[in-house]
């Protein structure tokens, strides 16, 4: 379908997704299938300013584009049925396949796992946050890191039958103020690779260019300060963060 059907072609709303924290629907653009998430649902939050999420769905899309690392799929702002909102491309998730997994620590895998947290279950079984050790989940985490991402549960990381490993619901991203919770940690300290350090470098320039107008749509003058700042400061460390701060290292829940 065209990118002017997407943005012109009635929005067909056929469910909603309940278990979200605000207003998310399932929908089809002629055949497409998306996701649709009114302005008008956005609930209030204490830290992040009331009308905004959407607009910084839309932005993280556009940074993942700008990094050249499809993490983030084709995210959109538009008019809808309930009015203005987010709309993405619907992913359909093999289920079979998990990037983020809770189970027993003796049952922990040796190889291809990056072990998060240890904890006990409500039955008092020993219990490990693990994730997948691979490139896809790497860049990931660095994203995360450049946009601040205050919400990367298990489940906002889509894995694909092909591999392929998607990234959703970025609504709580690019606060000027340090905010990241992840369950992806597994590579504190760790180098970041020359591969990693090119997606970063490119996205930094075109911050300064044609990227930065687009996004100033979408985010302060302070947020793309921040994200400017974040882009140099990881190149400069060549590492992955660790937890710092006040703020919980992980969201809750975690899935």
């Amino acid at each position: 379908m065209s990118p002017d059907k997407l943005l012109t072609g009635e929005l067909e709303l056929t469910g909603r997704i309940t278990t979200a924290s605000n207003a998310t629907f399932l929908g089809n653009i002629g055949e497409v299938s998306v996701v649709y998430k009114p302005i008008a649902g956005e609930k209030p939050l204490w830290d992040f300013p009331h009308g905004t999420l959407a607009h910084r769905e839309v932005a993280a899309f556009l940074v993942s584009e700008a990094l050249g690392w499809n993490l983030v799929p084709h995210t959109w702002l538009r008019d809808g049925p309930f009015g203005e909102g987010m709309v993405q491309l619907w992913q359909e998730a093999d289920p079979a396949q998990h990037a983020v997994q809770l189970m027993p620590t003796e049952q922990r895998p040796t190889t291809g796992w990056k072990t998060i947290l240890h904890g006990q279950d409500g039955n008092g079984q020993l219990v490990a946050l693990l994730h997948e050790d691979a490139p896809e989940l790497r860049r990931m985490a660095v994203f995360d890191v450049l946009i601040n991402n205050a919400d990367r549960k298990g489940d906002h990381i889509l894995a694909m039958s092909d591999g392929h490993r998607y990234g959703v619901d970025h609504g709580l991203s690019f606060h000027d103020e340090p905010k990241l919770r992840t369950v992806l940690w597994g590579w504190v300290d760790d180098p970041i690779t020359e591969d990693e350090l090119d997606g970063i470098d490119q996205l930094s320039h075109a911050l300064s260019g044609e990227l930065g107008q687009e996004l100033s749509k979408f985010l302060s003058s302070e947020e793309l300060s921040a994200l400017a700042g974040r882009c140099t400061e990881l190149h400069q460390t060549g590492q992955f963060p660790a937890p710092s701060g006040q703020m919980p290292a992980v969201p809750w829940p975690l899935f």
